[in-house]
Parts: C-alpha cells; structure tokens; sequence
C-alpha cells in the first residue's frame, strides 16, 4: 500500500493524473466511480483536463460503487444522478456506458448478481476510485461486512446516516435506510485502488485503514492486501498515522516517471 501525505487540493491532481495516465494509453478502460465530497474535487479536475487537452471518456466504461434504495429515479442526490452531474455530463462519456446497481429495481437481489455480470462482462474495473467513512466503511460496506462480499444489499448504519443527512438538507430522516453496494471482494478485483480522505475527521479511520489489523470491524483495511493500493490523504486525516515520515520519504524518493 502506498500512502501519499500532501495538501488537500493536491490530492485531486494526484488522482486525476493517475486516471488520466490510463486513459492516454488505454482508452478502453473502466473505471469505478464514488461519490462524495473527495472524489467530486477529482471530477473537477478531469471536466477541466477534458475541456482544456481533449481529455476523453468517449470509450471508456464506468462503474458505480453503489446506490441508494428506493429514490426516486429524478431525486438529485440518487447516485446516478450525482455521477451524471459530477462527472458524465460534463465530458464525452456516452450514457450508457456508465452504469450502478438499480436500485428501484423490483427484485434487488437479482440486480446486484446483474450488476455483478456487468462489471465481468466490461473484464472488471482497473482503476477505482473510494472515499473512507469515519467508521471505515469503503462503498455502503458498514462494519462488520464480510471481506468477501460481492455486490448486495444493506442496511446504513446510523453513523453513516448522520454523516450522508449533510446531503438531504441537514435531515437524517430523509437518507434512506438501505442501498445496494458492490462488496469488499468486488472491490478488490479492481486492478487498482486510489482512496482519498481528507480532515481531521477521517484520521481514526485512515490509521485503522493504513497501519491496523485487517478487521471486519473496520472494512477498507481489507485493502491492506491489495497489490496495488494507492492512498491519499491530507494532514489532518495523516495526523493519527505512526509512520508518517516513513511515507513522506517514501514517496519523495519515488522516480517521478512511475506514477501512482
């Protein structure tokens, strides 16, 4: 796992230089989105790169981490529609070449196995991007998750309600209480995972997720076994790390031609 430490409004760059980099030498490629706070500064830099260097999305695939229950299919914060906003609407990206998990389907089980067809069918996801809750969830993967879970439904604890209500006018009542995920096992099919968290507020679940035991209790640090594990994060949020120089050192002798 490599940990980058770096002013907030570098990691952004960071990322979507990473993406960038794929998409120039394969424009094929599929790409997992998230959404949140983190990864919106990330399509905001990719919108940018597009409109000033051609960026291009136009064959690319794109996959969503996850969706809610239940909203309805125009409710802005329903995730498709975040994405659309964030990220597909303002590039070259088709359509129909970025889906979710339905979320308003009628038999959700089936479409979570659909879902996990799709993401095969493209030959998986190479690079996916995540945030990380305060209690360390990745995706909609609350604690206790199974480290091998595949795309399913579940319950949002209370914490991650509290933290999404910011989102629906400051009202938990209105964050649903279920969605449909892709599971910590999905997730760790992606070739490449770049995780961003950033503020003081996250620092207890970056340490758990960098330098703690692999834990159901806390879900991203499953990511400790990844080969190739990017992580990005701001002072505050390093501020709980042990090694923290150690990654600074790290990362300021890496060759600059190698990239994320």
């Amino acid at each position: 796992m490599e940990v980058v430490i770096a002013p907030a409004q570098e990691l952004a760059v960071l990322a979507a230089e990473a993406i960038e980099a794929l998409l120039r030498r394969r424009p094929q490629a599929v790409l997992g989105l998230a959404t949140g706070s983190s990864p919106s500064q990330v399509y905001d830099e990719l919108a940018r790169r597009h409109t000033e260097s051609g960026l291009s999305f136009a064959q690319a695939r794109g996959f969503m981490l996850d969706e809610y229950v239940g909203l309805a299919a125009d409710h802005p914060e329903r995730y498709r529609n975040v994405i659309a906003a964030d990220i597909a609407e303002r590039v070259d990206w088709p359509a129909d070449q970025v889906q979710g998990p339905d979320g308003l389907a009628s038999d959700l089980s089936a479409a979570c196995a659909a879902y996990e067809r799709a993401i095969a069918d493209a030959g998986g996801v190479d690079l996916q991007l995540l945030g990380i809750g305060t209690d360390g969830h990745i995706a909609f993967n609350e604690p206790g998750s199974s480290l091998a879970s595949r795309t399913r439904i579940k319950t949002l604890t209370t914490q991650t309600r509290v933290d999404n209500a910011r989102f629906f006018d400051g009202d938990v009542e209105q964050v649903p209480t279920h969605c449909l995920t892709q599971g910590l096992g999905t997730i760790m099919e992606a070739r490449h995972l770049v995780l961003l968290a950033t503020g003081r507020h996250k620092a207890e679940a970056v340490h758990q997720l960098v330098e703690g035991p692999v834990s159901a209790l806390w879900p991203a640090t499953v990511m400790q076994f990844h080969p190739h594990a990017t992580v990005l994060v701001d002072e505050a949020a390093a501020s709980r790390l042990q090694l923290a120089s150690y990654y600074r050192q790290t990362y300021d002798s890496k060759p600059a031609w190698q990239g994320l």
